[in-house]
């Protein structure tokens, strides 16, 4: 098992603790990292693009003009397809964009992510991350101390004081384990977790 350090939110090192291979030094899938990141992504789409077929756009009750001697085609219709104003021809129409993989395969990616973050050393972990009150200054503080620049804080629970501190400022997310991703794992450059919420990674990933 690799050994890393423990640091405090001054970023002094109170501790190591150990990570499990399997988990955090396991081969890097990146073709499984890819359709998971996909699959994500199109989970997110809103699929609300929408244009007017001929039958809903506005117009064609009389015929646009005489049917001979103008030269021209014999419109039927001022909703035709190739008349200004007309309707669209296979135009995108609101649809669900989300599909799934199967739960090995997310869980398979899931582990190669952190393996990328940990191996890559861009992982730090701390004992732990609590704050007095909700305060985005403080918050910052300790992304400065520990000298991040676009990191990802994983906690074991839900903490409103760490979570509202954090959310207005760029490029920093805090997750709940419940809610650890491949995509916002892979999207910044940096991971934190807590030593509390690695255990219960490797809890859910190792069974």
């Amino acid at each position: 098992m690799a050994v890393t350090d423990i640091l405090n939110i001054e970023g002094a090192k109170v501790g190591e603790i150990e990570l499990k291979d399997e988990i955090f030094n396991c081969e890097v899938k990146e073709h499984l990292i890819h359709d998971v990141v996909k699959m994500q992504l199109a989970r997110r789409r809103r699929g609300t693009a929408k244009t007017k077929g001929r039958s809903e756009v506005a117009g064609g009750g009389r015929k646009p003009y005489k049917q001979k001697g103008t030269g021209q085609a014999r419109r039927g219709s001022s909703r035709s397809p190739v008349m200004v104003g007309g309707g669209t021809i296979f135009g995108p129409q609101p649809r669900d964009y989300s599909y799934t993989v199967p739960r090995k395969v997310r869980r398979s990616a899931l582990r190669s992510a952190l393996t990328v973050r940990s191996t890559g050393s861009k992982m730090k972990v701390l004992d732990k991350l609590e704050l007095a009150s909700i305060s985005t200054k403080a918050f910052f503080g300790i992304v400065k101390t520990l000298s991040l620049t676009k990191p990802l804080f994983i906690i074991d629970k839900k903490d409103e004081t760490v979570e509202k501190s954090a959310r207005n400022i760029p490029y920093v997310k805090v997750l709940r384990v419940e809610g650890i991703n491949v995509y916002d794992i892979i999207r910044h450059e940096q991971l934190i977790m807590t030593v509390d919420a690695v255990k219960k990674v490797e809890e859910v990933l190792a069974s």
